[in-house]
This record gives C-alpha cells, structure tokens and sequence, in this order.
C-alpha cells in the first residue's frame, strides 16, 4: 500500500536505471547465482552488472543491439541469459522471490485457492482452443491433372 513510510522503500530515482537492483533485492537474488566453475580462467563479470543488464532488458523490452553502453557487452548479457535460462537458475530466482512476495504479504508460500470465471468453465466444456494444422489439401496445378486445358470444367 502506499503510505508515506513506505513510499521510501519503492524509491528508484537513486539508481541509474529504475530496472537496477538495490541491495536488498540483490541480496536475494545472490544466493541463487550459481558459483564459477572450477578451473579455467577466473570469472571477471561483476554479476551484478549482468543482473542489472537482464533487468533493463527484460523490464524495457529493448532491442539485443539497444542495450545502453554503460552495461556489460551484448554478448556478454545473452551469454548469461542463455546459460541461466538453460541451468534453471532464472527459474530458481523466479520461485524464490514468488515465495518471498507472498510471505511478506502474509500469504502462505503456495497459493490454495483459484478463481476461475464463468467464461473459462464454457471454453472448456467445449474443448478448449484447437489449433489445426496442416489440413488444408495441397493444391494440384490443372496441368498435371492429365486433363486437357481445351475441356470444359464445370462449375
């Protein structure tokens, strides 16, 4: 609820972009960033950045090529979103801050109850959304027909 003690807490005009992490936020995404592997050179990314870099794509919808040039290179962030979305590491950070809205919230961690509208209950009786594909005949050109072009179709 926004009240003037909490206005102070969803504050975002101190950080660069309004899609960066503050430090609280942070701290709950870290424990959930996978270590660097052994071996190999040493991880030299400050994973905050790329973080912050995910956030602003993600939050503005912006182009691979119109990532501003003050975040990690293109590369770099795509690199990281495919390994973390192919590792389940965004979906480990998705859970845990699900888990953690709700408690604050006073919910239980796992929602036990569904609204469903009348207008979902009638789709589904009916089967739901069909997607067809491919049933449309293949179209044959009237030259391979073996018919002569000089007889007449009927209509």
């Amino acid at each position: 609820m926004w009240r003037a003690d909490n206005r102070a807490r969803y504050n975002r005009s101190r950080l660069r972009y309004p899609s960066d992490l503050t430090d609280e936020e942070w701290a709950l995404i870290l424990p959930h960033i996978p270590p660097a592997k052994r071996g190999g050179r040493k991880r030299t990314v400050n994973l905050r950045e790329i973080a912050n870099g995910l956030m602003y794509i993600l939050s503005t919808g912006c182009q691979w090529r119109a990532i501003p040039k003050d975040l990690p290179p293109r590369s770099t962030l795509y690199d990281y979103f495919d390994l973390w979305s192919w590792d389940g590491t965004l979906d480990r950070i998705h859970h845990a801050l699900y888990v953690e809205c709700r408690e604050r919230a006073g919910r239980e961690a796992s929602p036990t109850a569904a609204v469903i509208d009348s207008q979902s209950v009638k789709s589904a009786e009916k089967g739901g959304l069909t997607i067809r594909t491919a049933t449309t005949r293949a179209r044959r050109s009237w030259a391979r027909n073996g018919t002569s072009s000089s007889t007449r179709r009927a209509c």
